[in-house]
């Protein structure tokens, strides 16, 4: 398979759609764990020293980088894909549905625009705000904990979260399992615990997130 059949060919796109899905999926591990040094409840401490350590040295913040690429290949490879299902009268990236799929397996392309949205509101309160105050070197960064607690005092911020968490929930519902069975990863043997763990991951990380708007807001933390 050429670099142009990558971008251009169906298998091309579903393949760089598992792959960029996997990467994602490990960030979100990440991301999880570091934010839920929150629950630490030590004014911040534990959360602040992890965030330093991502924000704070050369590894991750080339990493970004490539994170950066994985979201939009993952994005535009979406997009393109949910308009050639729509032409084709067939649902996802992985396998052919019948009338009997989940409703969130047919509606990728909507979860993932929702996703998309609260991702921009998301890095408008807490990446780009540090990242200008560091500059392209490593400066001081803000007290991420703290903007944390002002921006989640407000409600309909949290329900924004909420609602975006939901949605990367039911994204993740579908997309877990189909991205592993693009890549391959699919047999009878292996298929249930297959299904389990992307459920299971799909709840687990998604409530992660949402707890932490919800936690500040009702000041479980402090």
């Amino acid at each position: 398979m050429t670099w142009k059949q990558v971008f251009i060919s169906s298998v091309g796109k579903k393949l760089v759609m598992g792959l960029t899905g996997i990467f994602l999926i490990l960030f979100l591990i990440v991301h999880a764990g570091l934010n839920a040094c929150i629950w630490a409840n030590d004014g911040g401490e534990m959360f602040l020293h992890a965030a330093h350590f991502m924000g704070g040295n050369w590894v991750p913040r080339i990493l970004e980088i490539g994170l950066f690429v994985g979201f939009i290949l993952h994005i535009y490879q979406g997009y393109l894909l949910t308009l050639e299902n729509k032409k084709k009268r067939s649902v996802g990236y992985a396998v052919a549905y019948s009338d009997g799929s989940k409703w969130y397996s047919r509606s990728m392309g909507l979860l993932g625009t929702l996703i998309l949205l609260f991702l921009i509101m998301h890095m408008s309160h807490f990446w780009f705000p540090n990242r200008s105050n560091q500059g392209f070197l490593l400066g001081p960064e803000i007290n991420l904990y703290e903007k944390m607690k002002t921006e989640f005092s407000v409600l309909w911020v949290v329900i924004v979260y909420v609602i975006g968490c939901i949605s990367l929930a039911y994204h993740l519902a579908h997309g877990f399992q189909s991205a592993f069975k693009t890549l391959g990863v699919h047999n009878k043997k292996y298929n249930k615990m297959l299904v389990s763990i992307g459920y299971g991951f799909s709840v687990i990380v998604p409530l992660v997130f949402a707890m932490m708007p919800i936690s500040f807001y009702f000041k479980w933390i402090q």
